[in-house]
């Protein structure tokens, strides 16, 4: 039985600064992803968007790694999210289950499709951890403003709640490749069954929906409170050019009193 374990270790890795930094076998490589060979039957593969995924590795060497790796990353995490799952390898025998996956042999691609999708797992957990708390602070503004009929929230700081919405729905359609099956599936109808069984066993197009739907309700709620906001700003700005036109209004009307 091979170990499979992805971490989420920041919030992106340097791609090109980390491969001239790892002195280990190249097998894959593009501008957001490196795949490498550590020894027999040992793999590492590192992802822009902060993940990194190790097979059969013990836990000294995955330091090592990381170590390595971690003048490289931005915001490193000092808790790691992990997912975890292990290979079996049975001749003939292609079969995917909620704790493992049954390989026919060890081959790299297959091992390179578990940790793929092992990775994607791994930041959906953390992608789905910052949007149930963006979603629960949201509802605290609306329970304010049911119970007040107003907004607690200061314009400036609704601005940056947006923004950070808006980047964190970015960095998932950017990364995350849930929807889109890797070119060594095109051509392979094992490797496409494996990857389509391994999506199926990690929940990830379900999960994926899910976080897209609790950014919605955020943004509607957000564009709520803006809308409110816009409203509340114009009708000051209503009163305050009657106020002046009041005050011109009287200044003339005292004018032509006083000549």
């Amino acid at each position: 039985m091979y170990p499979v374990v992805a971490y989420h270790v920041a919030n992106t890795i340097n791609i090109k600064a980390s491969k001239q930094q790892l002195q280990l076998q190249l097998l894959f490589q593009d501008s957001d992803e490196l795949f490498y060979s550590s020894s027999k039957d040992k793999f590492v593969y590192i992802f822009h968007y902060g993940m990194v995924s190790f097979f059969n590795m013990t836990n000294n060497e995955i330091d090592a790694i990381l170590k390595q790796i971690k003048p490289y990353c931005d915001n490193y995490f000092s808790e790691r999210i992990l997912e975890e799952i292990n290979v079996v390898v049975q001749d003939h025998t292609l079969k995917v289950q909620f704790e493992h996956v049954v390989l026919p042999k060890l081959d790299s691609e297959m091992i390179r499709l578990v940790m793929l999708n092992a990775s994607q797992s791994v930041a959906l957990n953390r992608f789905s951890e910052i949007t149930e708390a963006l979603l629960i602070e949201t509802n605290e503004h609306t329970k304010y403003l049911e119970n007040r009929g107003k907004l607690d929230i200061s314009g400036n700081k609704l601005k940056r709640f947006i923004g950070k919405i808006l980047n964190i729905k970015n960095k998932i359609s950017e990364n995350l490749y849930i929807f889109d099956s890797p070119d060594i599936t095109w051509e392979d109808a094992q490797l496409n069954r494996l990857n389509i069984e391994l999506k199926k066993t990690f929940d990830l197009k379900d999960r994926y929906h899910l976080i897209h739907d609790r950014i919605d309700i955020i943004k509607e709620n957000l564009e709520l409170f803006k809308d409110i906001m816009d409203h509340k700003e114009s009708s000051k700005l209503e009163w305050i050019i009657i106020i002046l036109i009041l005050v011109e209004v009287v200044d003339m009307f005292v004018g032509k009193l006083l000549f």
